[in-house]
């Protein structure tokens, strides 16, 4: 994955103050079944190494900050389930072109985040949440404030955050079947500009294509205004499963999302979103790419 890590990213553009590939656009094939079925079925035999990247600026502003994440993921079956080990191999941030160095980046490549899944990739929980609070007490100096970032490593945080990661990206797509401009609805949220952006995101099925991955799934990405009681029952779902919260006015969106379709591979995906606060436009841009596939010994 970015499979979970996006949070991550946000984290190192956000706190690094305080704590000092091009996606092509892609054409599916024409001929393609009228109705594939995406079913979870995540690679045990196999690691999926992914680049993260994330992007956050404002309009007319110095400033510009990127986060960089390289992230080893592997499922092993239980009953009834999965679980999903994560961990981070590589951790960069900088501002203006130049590294700087965050606590951030000694917590993420020191804990491993685990969690479990159901049998049709649906989120349930955390293992050992806490690993994340121990490893920021091994990595913090004596003496260093690092109180925002146990807020954020927290447990109930972090189980939150991770929950809500996976809903946006995976959410309501597995185990069932999709015709082309199919849609479905979820609610996310972004820190931008010292407040937390909520914006309703639309996934379009597209059609298929084939990458050097196999046989993928395209979904289109893009953020919708919040319509009231004229809204599909679709949208008023996926309001009402995010607790009805308020969206943010004049937020939009654009993005891609490509995934294997005989087993849970996330080829890529990319999004970029845009919020006016006070005047002045955010734009928070986020990337994950597929970069391998291994057997575990060659991974080793």
């Amino acid at each position: 994955m970015r499979l979970l890590r996006s949070s991550f990213l946000l984290l190192l553009v956000a706190l690094a103050s305080a704590c000092s590939r091009n996606v092509p656009s892609l054409v599916p094939k024409s001929g393609a079944s009228p109705s594939p079925r995406l079913e979870f079925r995540p690679p045990d035999d196999e690691v999926l190494t992914e680049s993260l990247k994330s992007f956050v600026g404002r309009s007319g502003a110095p400033g510009t900050q990127d986060a960089e994440l390289t992230t080893v993921t592997r499922f092993t079956p239980e009953q009834n389930g999965w679980l999903l080990t994560q961990r981070v191999t590589q951790a960069r941030y900088t501002r203006d072109g130049v590294p700087v160095e965050t606590l951030v980046d000694d917590v993420l490549t020191r804990f491993v985040l685990r969690v479990r899944l159901a049998s049709d990739g649906t989120y349930l929980g955390m293992v050992e949440p806490e690993a994340a609070l121990a490893a920021l007490a091994a990595v913090a100096p004596a003496g260093q404030d690092v109180s925002p970032l146990e807020g954020f490593f927290s447990s109930e945080a972090l189980e939150a955050r991770t929950r809500s990661e996976w809903d946006v990206k995976y959410g309501g797509l597995y185990g069932r079947s999709w015709e082309p401009g199919a849609r479905s609805y979820v609610v996310g949220t972004v820190p931008l500009g010292g407040r937390e952006v909520t914006y309703l995101l639309e996934r379009t099925f597209s059609g298929t294509v084939t990458t050097e991955h196999g046989e993928a799934m395209l979904f289109s990405l893009r953020c919708l205004e919040a319509s009231g009681a004229d809204a599909s029952p679709q949208v008023l779902e996926a309001l009402s499963q995010a607790g009805n919260p308020e969206l943010t006015p004049g937020v939009q969106c654009e993005g891609e999302q490509l995934l294997g379709r005989g087993r849970f591979i996330p080829v890529r995906r990319g999004l970029t979103l845009r919020a006016t606060l006070d005047g002045e436009t955010w734009t928070w841009a986020a990337r994950s790419q597929l970069e391998s596939l291994r057997a575990p010994e060659e991974e080793r």
